[in-house]
């Protein structure tokens, strides 16, 4: 393992240096991985598995449009492509990548087929954690692993096809073999990595719901209507406070911050830009550090879990979601949003086999 200095605080990171495909492959060359559930990272991780040279196999309910997108992507049913319960079954390695409604739905037709020596897989500590409310509670002679990109499916198949790598934590709930803290790094590597830094399945998911709550998706989606809101309401455009609010963040801004630091960013901007920003930045903590606290105590408590199990395990819930996904796209600032992204001299375009 590499020791890295992450801000002043030591932390051992695993790198494709020490630990190549080729180590990664030769782990795991007689173990057969079980894909299970081909909605948002399955895809992703097992055509990049398979890209690798490993042996998968997908497990997905029948008749559904995810089996056919499955076998638009190359899985043949029959050889690779199996039914949820068929595909446990033949799975050493079950990796469980539905939703954490589906999750808890199909996990009786799955806990029959964890034999001795295999290993359940998870990408998000969901299931495990809050196992008192999702009944998740596997054998104790499996391994319990996770890997977890820290991106969507989109981003984990996307990089890998440019060549690049999107970093994942990685843990260890159950070690029943002896190997499952190998098994975790070597499917890591093989999903395509960039590197992997440790944590437990208690610290992943509170970690990822705080994330997605707070400046991944929520906060950040929040701000944009706040700041967008006020724009408008003081006469300015759709196009103007749309390209002050987003456009400029996301294709200016951000990529500066990826690339280099917020130092950085911040130090080529103008100095009008760097004074406002240094000045007004202690404001905004201030002001959401009381609301990331609450965020965080809610996640901790399990609220956030059970209001998620509540809503999500709804038999109309995705046609709930769809009614609100439409007013968040139907909104002016929305709207604003795709006639910018339109009129961009080169629109990126993602090819449906990298995201679909």
């Amino acid at each position: 393992m590499a020791k890295i200095n992450f801000g002043g605080t030591w932390e051992e990171v695993v790198t494709r240096e020490e630990f190549p495909m080729e180590k990664a492959l030769d782990l795991l060359r007689d173990e057969t991985i079980a894909i299970i559930g081909y909605g948002v990272q399955g895809p992703a991780q097992a055509l990049n598995l398979r890209d690798n040279g490993f042996s998968v196999i997908i497990g997905q309910r029948q008749g559904t449009k995810t089996w056919d997108k499955a076998i638009a992507h190359g899985w043949i049913p029959g050889e690779t492509l199996f039914d949820v319960e068929e595909a446990a079954k033949r799975g050493t390695i079950i990796q469980f990548l539905m939703s954490d409604a589906g999750q808890i739905a199909t996990w009786p037709t799955i806990k029959p087929h964890l034999t001795k020596g295999k290993a359940l897989y998870f990408s998000h500590g969901f299931g495990i954690t809050f196992k008192e409310q999702t009944g998740i509670i596997p054998p104790p002679d499996v391994d319990v692993i996770l890997a977890a990109p820290k991106g969507s499916g989109t981003s984990v198949r996307r990089l890998f096809l440019q060549g690049k790598g999107i970093n994942s934590s990685y843990a260890v709930f159950q070690d029943a073999t002896g190997k499952a803290k190998s098994r975790a790094i070597a499917l890591g590597i093989g999903v395509g990595s960039g590197y992997l830094f440790e944590t437990d399945f208690k610290k992943e998911v509170y970690s990822d719901l705080t994330g997605e709550r707070g400046t991944l998706m929520g906060a950040i989606a929040g701000i944009f209507e706040a700041q967008y809101e006020v724009l408008r309401s003081k006469g300015h455009s759709p196009s103007e406070a749309f390209n002050e609010t987003v456009e400029e963040l996301t294709q200016s801004l951000m990529p500066l911050v990826a690339e280099n630091g917020m130092d950085w960013m911040y130090a080529n901007c103008s100095t009008t830009a760097q004074r406002g920003a240094l000045d007004w930045k202690k404001k905004f903590k201030a002001a959401t550090l009381p609301v990331f606290k609450e965020l965080y105590e809610s996640v901790a408590s399990g609220a956030e879990a059970k209001r998620t199990i509540d809503t999500c395990s709804k038999p109309d819930y995705r046609e709930k979601l769809a009614e609100e996904l439409k007013e968040l796209r139907e909104s002016e600032l929305w709207q604003a949003g795709a006639a910018v992204r339109a009129l961009r001299p080169e629109k990126e375009k993602v090819e449906a086999s990298m995201i679909n």
